[in-house]
């Protein structure tokens, strides 16, 4: 099964690994630690030209989507109870 992220990106479920809501990135010193390492890689991608409202973290890439970590959460436990 696939997630909608926003924008054109979609990603594969099983990929998932954490949805977190982009105020972590302000309030975890671990975090933003987390996000610089994987830009230093350049494995982060911003969907989209809206601000973004969540943090998408996969198996690869980190990726900073427009949709609200609530609404990402439904939709992956959608797929995880199908």
């Amino acid at each position: 099964m696939y997630i909608h992220l926003g924008g054109e990106k979609i990603i594969r479920a099983a990929e998932l690994v954490a949805i977190f809501d982009i105020s972590i990135e302000q309030s975890s010193k671990l975090s933003k630690q987390f996000v610089a390492q994987a830009r230093k890689r350049k494995d982060v991608e911003v969907i989209g030209e809206e601000e973004a409202k969540s943090i998408v973290v996969t198996e690869h890439k980190i990726y900073y989507s427009p949709i609200s970590s609530s609404t990402l959460k439904k939709r992956s436990h959608h797929f995880a109870t199908t």
